[in-house]
């Protein structure tokens, strides 16, 4: 029952785009199609899940024994590095047009800071590696849901009568922190 409550906590609770504000830069840039913010979305999943659970055992398998844990942060952005490089490679050789739809998007998840945040929250929190893998599954599943909802916004406002000023990112702002209210804890 615990892991349950933990997987719908990251899941909306404290989703980590809407409470935590992490991961907007390829919300932002990838979610102009409901196609390629499903794509970009799943690509997040794999890699949280992944680079939490190695980002897992690096860390008390290697930085704990050896007590040089400050070099955390450095360690979890080498692994996402290599788990998206490879993914990357793999998506070229395998998925050419999965590729160029998503091009330059793909490295970019290396620099979402969701992916590093998943990791660092879930050593914060001190989760065993059951817990680990559940609540990055639900934080990354979060991160899909709001990609894709968001997406489907996106181009409903295409088309919709909006401000010349506020067309494009500005409204597209507004609208992710209208949302984001909705999953204050404390409201308005």
């Amino acid at each position: 029952m615990k892991l349950i409550s933990l997987f719908f906590t990251a899941l909306l609770a404290e989703n980590i785009v809407l409470t935590k504000f992490l991961g907007l830069c390829p919300l932002l840039g990838n979610s102009r199609k409901e196609e390629n913010a499903y794509k970009m979305g799943l690509m997040v999943v794999f890699t949280v899940v992944l680079s939490s659970f190695i980002s897992y055992f690096f860390y008390y398998q290697i930085l704990v024994p050896t007590n040089t844990t400050h070099l955390r942060t450095l360690i979890f952005i080498f692994t996402i590095a290599s788990i998206v490089g490879s993914l990357e490679i793999l998506i070229k050789r395998y998925m050419p047009t999965l590729y160029k739809s998503m091009g330059l998007y793909i490295p970019l998840i290396t620099t979402n800071c969701a992916v590093l945040g998943v990791s660092i929250l879930v050593i914060d929190h001190a989760f065993s590696l059951l817990e680990t893998l559940v609540y990055s599954l639900g934080s990354s599943m979060g991160f899909l849901l709001v990609i894709y909802v968001f997406s489907t916004l996106r181009v409903k406002m295409e088309n919709a009568p909006v401000l010349e000023g506020f067309k494009g990112t500005p409204i597209a702002f507004i609208t992710l922190g209208i949302i984001a209210l909705l999953f204050t804890r404390y409201g308005l």
